[in-house]
């Protein structure tokens, strides 16, 4: 049986482009993944420059993770996304890139985007970071 997840936007909060202010996990278990880099499995760098290829390579990587925790995107009642940018436009288009995806459930959750000056690998643009409620 799948934990109850409740997703909860106050009133008293302003409105949000699709993810939600609060979320509660009513019991279970809780996958905590590591952050996701667009990095392929021999470990190298994908699309250096290109964010676009970055973030689907963030995707495909975060699908694998949540796989191996036995959870689906829809069970993820947190998230963080980085992104190397101080540009307004360049991070509500990686929010509509990742929300339009494969894992775009994710987002709907408590969720933070976060523009920085830079991440773990030379060339990374990209890393998302997600917490999942498991079954059993």
């Amino acid at each position: 049986m799948a934990p109850e997840i409740i997703r909860i936007n106050p009133d008293q909060l302003h409105e949000t482009p699709g993810y939600h202010h609060v979320t509660i996990v009513e019991s279970g278990r809780t996958a905590y993944l590591a952050g996701q880099c667009p990095l392929d499995a021999s470990g190298r760098l994908v699309g250096p420059g290109d964010l676009t290829a970055q973030i689907d390579q963030v995707v495909s990587n975060a699908l694998a993770a949540l796989a191996a925790a036995g959870a689906e995107p829809t069970d993820v009642v947190r998230s963080v996304i980085y992104v190397v940018s101080n540009d307004q436009k360049v991070l509500a288009e990686t929010w509509q890139r990742l929300t339009d995806s494969a894992i775009g459930p994710a987002f709907t959750t408590a969720s933070t985007l976060l523009g920085v000056a830079q991440l773990g690998f030379p060339g990374q643009l990209v890393e998302i970071d997600l917490t999942a409620a498991l079954t059993g």
